[in-house]
């Protein structure tokens, strides 16, 4: 082990690297991060296993942070690792620099996680955590990582610990290590001001074991993580009592430590002396950003130690390879998030069914044919019928995680970002599932899931108000129009955010599916209908259904249509009825299916002109806000929709009353083109 005396150097070396570092952006939050320094610097210089030459190791332990405004922290601690220059940290919050106000994923660089929203990080090492176990079960002792996560008294607060606290207790996640940053200083108020829950019990009754420190004392620090890593049943939870801005000091000298102020501003700002803070801490005021000889030498101690540990492993793991080539083979299948060959052609469906059961279809291939995907439902998988995956697996349960199914119970945001920490572990492809109306406890999730571009499959039955009887509660109307705003907004490479398909008929589905796989760089939703629809005109619609990967196409048309009518989902059908009449009437009619607008709009300028001609009439139907079909149909074209809650009654009738019928197309349509 280590000196005490530079152990404590070190992380007094943090906490000036991460005052100074916010103090130079007069911006930023360093009470929290000088707290922390200790734990930080004891993990990441005696337990954190990585290699520092292959940061994307498969076996690495990996460290989620949860409370992203203590990024000077992180930062500091991963410039003694060498993952950043000092340079680098002086550039903290400025345009371009590697170094944002809150951390954005970059695994590289030794940032496992972006955060921000409190109480998704550590979600994600619950989520990393359960895809290390289930990694484990299917390829052994070459996946033994320990998942690490840091939390503090506001990610604790936030409704999300409850339901990753919960799962990770009941799974009995041993691979699970949290630190809770128990400094009692929130952005605006002392904890005990909007907090007297007993923590350490809460955490015990879901099944964790406790551990209360000092959070600054090296030794208390070692001995609670040796614990921890000897634990072979539960997750732990170490509670450390530290000091917000530890060791700031005022120009008189005296304490300024335990204060509101220095929670989220500079030191000086918050009322303390920069200078003597930096004195105090051992450090040099006219040239703060310097990392002290004696601690550049206690890290580079340390990656030589991470040498020898890795060079173990990789023989290690070269001996497993060696006996088991096919598991080895998986394994970098796995990790290289591809999926094998799978004939969708194959696929049979039977005809005019729900677009969930034609999912529940394909899932039930999807689980004989894809050994690491997970696919998990909150309480709902008979009826999202993801039950058809589950069917052909079985569900994790503490002790057992041979399975492929997560039922994480009534948590649909906890599940969205366990599946989203499957992702980013690695060698897991992750799906959830719960009904439409519920995305709106997900879209947090949904949203930093698109921000770090990771492939989690979103999927959504009971798409409209013909969920029926239930009523408005449980009826989407604006939830498409929320969901299609991903479709428009890019990610940082320019691409759109998110996949959105909401697939017209049950080969549709098999084809939504197809792309959802394919797409590995953004998060896909399938948005899957409660009652069954009939299946769009077509020779072969298998042949067919294969045009939506553009993500609109024409489904039929007359020469010289007098209107093209678009839709997605279960209204394209119900064009179709409309068309019949229309055409009964000599009007001549071009029905075109769109599940994915913003795809579409990325396809060539020729072929959007080919579905749908610019000058042309258009009517649209949207079972939700017309708004999702406004940018199709154009200025000078016409949208029937839904502009108010739905109602509760079965939804054929629903259909009469709100005019979603052929006949209220044609309606429509009649007095668009008078």
């Amino acid at each position: 082990m280590n000196d005490i005396n530079l152990m404590n150097k070190a992380a007094d070396n943090i906490r000036i690297l991460a005052a100074s570092m916010v103090e130079k952006a007069n911006s930023g939050h360093p009470g929290g991060a000088m707290g922390g320094a200790d734990f930080i610097n004891v993990l990441f210089s005696e337990f954190l296993v990585y290699d520092p030459q292959n940061p994307r190791w498969e076996g690495r332990d990996r460290f989620f942070l949860d409370p992203g405004h203590m990024s000077p922290m992180l930062y500091s601690v991963l410039a003694l690792t060498g993952k950043y220059t000092l340079e680098e940290l002086k550039q903290f919050r400025q345009w371009g620099s590697p170094t944002p106000g809150h951390p954005e994923v970059d695994v590289m660089r030794g940032v496992e996680n972006t955060s921000g929203p409190l109480g998704q990080g550590h979600t994600y090492a619950v989520g990393a955590s359960i895809a290390a176990k289930f990694l484990k079960a299917r390829l052994g002792d070459s996946m033994n990582q320990t998942i690490y996560t840091y939390i503090s008294d506001g990610g604790v607060q936030e409704e999300i610990s409850q339901g990753a606290g919960r799962i990770a207790g009941h799974l009995g996640l041993d691979n699970l290590i949290m630190f809770y940053d128990s400094n009692n200083i929130q952005l605006s108020t002392q904890v005990e001001d909007v907090d007297s829950e007993n923590v350490a019990m809460k955490y015990e009754a879901w099944g964790w074991l406790v551990i209360t420190i000092n959070g600054n004392d090296v030794e208390e620090i070692r001995k609670a993580l040796t614990a921890a890593k000897a634990e072979k049943n539960r997750p732990t939870l170490i509670i450390g009592k530290t000091i917000m801005g530890k060791g700031a000091k005022t120009t008189e000298g005296t304490s300024f430590e335990n204060k509101v102020s220095t929670h989220g501003q500079p030191l000086s700002a918050a009322g303390a002396s920069m200078a003597d803070t930096i004195k105090n801490l051992g450090g040099d005021p006219e040239n703060p950003f310097v990392i002290f000889p004696e601690v550049e030498e206690l890290y580079t101690k340390r990656s030589e130690e991470l040498k020898h540990l890795v060079a173990e492993r990789y023989a290690a793991e070269k001996e497993w390879a060696k006996a088991n080539p096919e598991l080895a083979a998986k394994k970098e299948l796995f990790f290289s998030g591809k999926i094998p060959a799978i004939d969708w052609n194959a696929i049979e469906q039977k005809a005019n069914q729900s677009t969930r059961s034609a999912s529940a279809t394909v899932l039930g291939v999807l689980a004989t044919k894809i050994e690491n995907m997970v696919v998990s439902s909150a309480d709902l998988s008979n009826s999202d019928k993801t039950d058809g995956f589950l069917k052909k697996t079985h569900a994790f349960k503490k002790g057992d995680f041979s399975g492929a199914f997560l039922q994480a119970g009534v948590s649909e945001l906890t599940m969205a970002c366990l599946c989203i920490g499957m992702s980013l572990h690695g060698g897991v492809i992750a799906a959830c599932a719960t009904f439409f109306v519920f995305s709106d406890y997900m879209k947090p999730a949904i949203r930093m899931a698109a921000l770090m571009e990771q492939p989690v499959k979103f999927i959504w039955s009971h798409d409209a108000f013909r969920v029926g009887e239930d009523g408005p509660t449980h009826e989407p109307v604006e939830q498409e129009a929320q969901i299609r705003l991903m479709e428009k907004l890019k990610n940082h490479k320019g691409h759109n955010s998110v996949l959105v398909l909401r697939p017209a008929d049950v080969y549709e589905t098999t084809i939504a599916w197809k792309m959802a796989l394919e797409n590995t760089s953004t998060p896909t939703a399938i948005i899957l209908s409660r009652q069954n629809i009939k299946d769009l005109p077509a020779t072969d619609r298998k042949e067919e259904a294969l045009k939506m990967e553009k993500g609109a196409y024409v489904v039929e048309c007359d020469e010289n249509p007098d209107i093209v009518m678009v839709a997605s989902g279960s209204e394209v059908s119900t064009l179709v009825e409309g068309a019949a009449l229309l055409r009964a009437d000599g009007v001549k009619v071009c029905i075109v299916s769109v599940p994915s607008e913003g795809l579409f709009r990325s396809q060539s300028k020729e072929y959007q002109e080919s579905v749908i001609p610019s000058g042309s009439k258009v009517f649209g139907l949207t079972a939700g806000l017309p708004v999702n079909l406004q940018g199709l149909v154009g200025p000078n074209g016409k949208v029937w929709g839904l502009e108010s809650f739905g109602f509760s009654a079965p939804y054929k009738v629903l259909d009469e009353k709100l005019g979603f019928t052929g006949q209220n197309v044609y309606k429509q349509v009649k007095e668009f083109l008078a």
